[in-house]
Order: C-alpha cells, then structure tokens, then sequence
C-alpha cells in the first residue's frame, strides 16, 4: 500500500472531521465520556482536537495524545452518527499523524510473531510459573520496564474439550478460519469448535499456516506501516487457500479483516456468528439440552463493527433448557479494547468493574462473550473478584452440545 505523507494524513483529518456537525448524540454513548464527564474524553472533542492539529490551530501536545489515547475504538459513536462520520479511520489517522511512524508497543510487536507469543505464553501458564509470574515481587521487579500490568493480566490458556471432527465427505462449500495473533492461542478451543459447527454443516474448513496478526493493534496505534505489512502477509497465507470468504471468531478483528485486510480483494470477511445463522441448514443441527444459567456479554464490535449481536442470541437459543441473561450495553465497552487494557489500566479497569457489577443476580454458571480481549480481561476480572464464574466463548458452548 501507498506510504501517506504527514500532509496527506493531515488532509485526510481535515476532510474526515469536517462531516462533523457537531450536534452531540455520539456523547451518551461513549464509554470514556461517561466516565470523565468532559467534552475532551467525548467523540465531539476528539474530533475538535483532530481538525485543529490538521489546520495548524492547535500544537500536538502529551495531553492532545493521551485524550486521542484513551479512545476505546468501541465505534459506538459512529453506529448513532447521524452524518455517518467515519470516527474509526479518523481516530486511526489521527495518531498515525501525532505519531510520526513510532512504533508500536511490546504487544504490538509480538503480535508480529504468533508462534513465539504462543510459546510464551504457553510457558507462563506452567504450573507453579504462572504464581511466580502473577506475583508482586516479579511485578514490582519488571515495573520499571512496563510489563507488570501484563503480567497481572496474563491470559489462562483454555484447554480444548471440544469434541474432533471431520470435513464431510462431500462438502457444501470451503471456507477459510482466521487464526489471529493472541487468538492463536487463547482462543484454540474456540477455532476447534468452530471447526465442528462448520463440518456438521457440511462445509470443509481451510486453516491456513503462515497466519498471524490482522493488524487491528498496529491500526489502534497509529503503526499504518507495520499494519500494511501485516495485512500483506496475511493476505499471501490466503492466497492459495482457495476460498472466497474467511470467517472470524474474534470481534475485534472482524473490522480490520474486512475493511483493511481483504478490501477489495474478492475475499468476503464474515463474522462466525452471523454466517452459522444465516445458513439455510441451521435448524438441520440439534443440540442437548443444558439446564444452566448463563449471562451474556455483547461486545463493542460485536455490537457497533460486526453487528451480530441478534446472531449470537439466536444461536445460543437454539440449545434447549439454557436461560440467558443479557448483560446491559452500558458501560458500552468492558475496556480491553484491543491493548488498551495495558496502556490505560484506569480507564479499563473502571468499565471492567462496571461491567462485572451488571452481573445478574441470578448466578450465572458461565459468562459468554465473543471476543478474545474481552474473555481475557474480564476472566481476570472474575478471578480477582474469587468468583467461579467460567467465561467461554458462543461457539464452545454451542459446540459441547451439539448432538450431531
């Protein structure tokens, strides 16, 4: 892709900002709005900020960045924008501009190396490691170098208790599963499952090697460098998959796939959810009935990107005996957000406590939600709130009952 000039970016904001009218309904539903109370932390400030650094009004500033900064991405503004302002690629540019091509953080650039972030953290989750990892003293030990706050939200692995599968014998269609970065290895019991509920509906999946990280941190940070390598890169593993739509169970990736990734390029980038549901042969799969009580969380994306939130209702619907308690929109993020759990701690772990305080009282067995990110950040929610809870994703759930 073409390297934007800083007069290119700054061009682009000006345009960008500019289908702004400033009428104010994107500010009920902003999460960090809500919190601060001031018209800085508002999708409407950040646009201000954006359109005067882009004319020249206003010097860049640690306060101007860290306002841009404490942007979730959540897109709550843009789905409720009656102008249709495309915040999302503005905020991006944004801090692509304020940034100047820095790179982006030590997340950032293991997501650039899927196997070597997988081994870490498979070796962090060694008995008896994970204790000393998650312990004050090393904490305190690695402050200086900014990883305590990772340490502390170090990801369990899953183990994967998913029944196996096998392609059918003549499928209905091939399609592809993206793996991502993180999601790679949190989320392989989520990829074994999918994998299921796609063979019971006939279709062969392709997995292709070579995958890695779709680009959405590289994006989130301003890296358009580093997120166009990593878009090129996955668009070559692809490449000879021979399929013309990728499914993605991961929300937070689903916007960067299709708008980033694979725009324009013959490839359809559809979220699991909406693909399982809209698939003529759904009814044809029987599930066993699961007398439990489940609470569900609807992430941002899944909300305000992907717009499948019906979706995973549906579906989850579909297994027989299993009540379901929606967890309120609002705080409208849980404050994962991609890496912005680690660079905004504050923020994050004020809308993670206001979303685990929305917990129904009726005592949920599980907590289901759809994206790697938010099953991280709010699983170490509950465990430092002892609570025995069990977060899991949609289609592990549905893939443990499925009868067929």
């Amino acid at each position: 892709m073409k390297k934007r000039t800083p007069v290119d970016l700054a061009q682009r904001m000006d345009a960008l900002a500019s289908q702004c009218v400033k009428c104010g309904l994107c500010l009920p539903h902003c999460p960090t709005y809500r919190l601060a109370a001031t018209e800085a932390e508002s999708p409407r400030g950040r646009i201000a900020f954006a359109q005067a650094l882009a004319q020249g009004q206003l010097e860049p500033s640690s306060s101007v960045l860290a306002h841009l900064d404490n942007c979730l991405a959540c897109m709550a503004c843009e789905r409720v924008c009656p102008s249709q302002v495309k915040y999302g690629e503005l905020i991006a540019t944004t801090r692509a501009w304020l940034r100047g091509g820095r790179k982006s953080g030590a997340l950032g650039w293991l997501a650039l190396h899927p196997r070597l972030l997988g081994a870490l953290l498979r070796a962090a989750n060694l008995p008896g490691v994970r204790s000393v990892a998650r312990s004050r003293a090393m904490r305190t030990l690695l402050r200086p170098f900014g990883l305590d706050r990772a340490l502390a939200e170090l990801p369990r692995l899953p183990r994967v208790q998913v029944p196996a599968s096998r392609a059918p014998a003549r499928a209905r269609g091939r399609v592809g599963l993206f793996l991502g970065c993180v999601a790679a290895s949190v989320d392989r019991d989520v990829h074994a499952a999918a994998t299921a509920l796609l063979n019971a509906l006939g279709y062969e999946v392709a997995v292709p090697n070579g995958q890695g990280c779709c680009g959405a941190l590289a994006l989130h940070d301003g890296d358009a460098e580093r997120a166009d390598r990593l878009a090129s890169a996955l668009r070559a593993a692809f490449s000879d998959s021979g399929v013309d739509t990728v499914l993605v169970s991961a929300s937070g990736c689903f916007g960067t796939l299709r708008d980033h990734v694979f725009a324009d390029s013959g490839v359809r980038v559809r979220e699991i959810h909406e693909f399982l549901d809209a698939d003529a042969r759904i009814g044809e799969l029987e599930f066993r009935a699961l007398p439990e009580r489940i609470a569900v969380h609807t992430p941002c994306t899944q909300r305000n990107v992907a717009r499948a939130d019906g979706a995973v209702a549906r579906l989850l619907a579909r297994i027989p005996q299993l009540r379901i308690d929606a967890l309120p929109a609002t705080p409208g993020c849980c404050g994962a957000a991609g890496d912005h759990f680690l660079r905004n701690p504050e923020i994050a772990d004020a809308l993670r406590a206001q979303t685990l305080d929305a917990m129904p009282p009726s005592r949920p067995n599980r907590l289901v939600t759809s994206n790697v990110g938010c099953r991280i950040f709010l699983d170490n929610g509950l465990r430092q709130r002892e609570s025995e809870i069990v977060v899991v994703h949609p289609l592990v759930l549905l893939a443990q009952q499925l009868e067929n």
